[in-house]
């Protein structure tokens, strides 16, 4: 099959991704009529890298993935109405390739405004396919105009208004660093989840959660209505049962025990023993 060029604008964050980046720039370059870095200054060869790819360059101090997203939204000059978010370490297969540039080609996103499709994680180099974790869908392309990322501190989603269709292909998660850097992201992580969830109970989330809705909302549904109203420290077990057992996260090896344990169970325990830590504090203040 030729390669046709898209009118999408893909948009990558960057810092210090130089082990990262280029399989993410090469899996678009061929079709994406642009291709722009936005990064928070890097110190190793990751722009060396991206100059290969693209002049497209902006320099921005990183606050959160949302807020890094949506500056860049606003403040950069994008080609197309339509805005592709990938993250460094991520990859667009070319079966999601070909499914894009079939909806391009047509008018089925005449009334559009996003495309959701799924994203494989491969973790110690092996694709993490049950323990629901496959597929699960995310929206990461839609109409600039119409789209933006939640302002959340960690768990962003994607919103959109309007109506929202499912492409097919896969949106590669290469999950390629070290465990310690790997557990020391997650740390920080269940930091940021600590203080959104401290701050949701004053403040409403911007995507809804509906138990009809599309993939995201329900996900947010299930986190909110039933895993997040089941006592603290009781639902991490309950739910690494869930996703080993009962959704068969064993069949993904010993890999997957590392993985589905240490971010479907110690990574949500860690975070209820902050959030129980916080309310404690709380409790105790003047």
């Amino acid at each position: 099959m030729t390669t046709a060029v898209l009118p999408i604008s893909v948009v990558f964050l960057t810092y210090n991704d130089e082990q990262l980046i280029e399989d993410g720039l090469k899996s678009v370059a061929d079709w994406a009529s642009e291709i722009i870095v936005v990064d928070s200054g890097s110190t190793d060869g990751t722009l060396d890298i991206v100059r290969r790819y693209t002049a497209h360059i902006a320099v921005h101090p990183f606050e959160n993935y949302a807020a890094q997203r949506n500056w860049a939204q606003a403040n950069i000059p994008l080609a197309n109405e339509w805005v592709f978010h990938i993250d460094s370490d991520e990859r667009v297969t070319p079966e999601l390739y070909a499914s894009l540039r079939q909806l391009f080609t047509g008018t089925q996103l005449d009334d559009i405004d996003g495309i959701l499709f799924p994203r494989r994680t491969v973790f110690m180099g092996r694709w993490m396919r049950h323990g629901g974790h496959y597929p699960v869908y995310h929206l990461r392309l839609y109409r600039k105009s119409r789209g933006q990322c939640e302002e959340r501190l960690y768990d962003q989603h994607y919103t959109v208004p309007g109506a929202v269709i499912k492409a097919h292909g896969d949106l590669i998660d290469v999950i390629s660093t070290s465990l310690d850097a790997w557990m020391q992201r997650h740390v920080r992580w269940a930091g940021l989840e600590v203080q959104q969830q401290l701050r949701a109970e004053v403040v409403a989330t911007q995507v809804e959660g509906k138990l009809t809705g599309t993939p995201i909302e329900r996900r947010r549904w299930l986190k909110r209505f039933v895993f997040g109203r089941v006592p603290l420290f009781t639902r991490v077990f309950a739910y690494f049962f869930y996703r080993y057992f009962l959704r068969l996260g064993f069949l993904d090896g010993t890999e997957g025990l590392i993985f589905h344990f240490l971010q479907g169970c110690w990574f949500r325990f860690y975070i209820d023993a902050k959030l129980w830590e916080a309310r404690q504090a709380q409790k105790q203040a003047p």
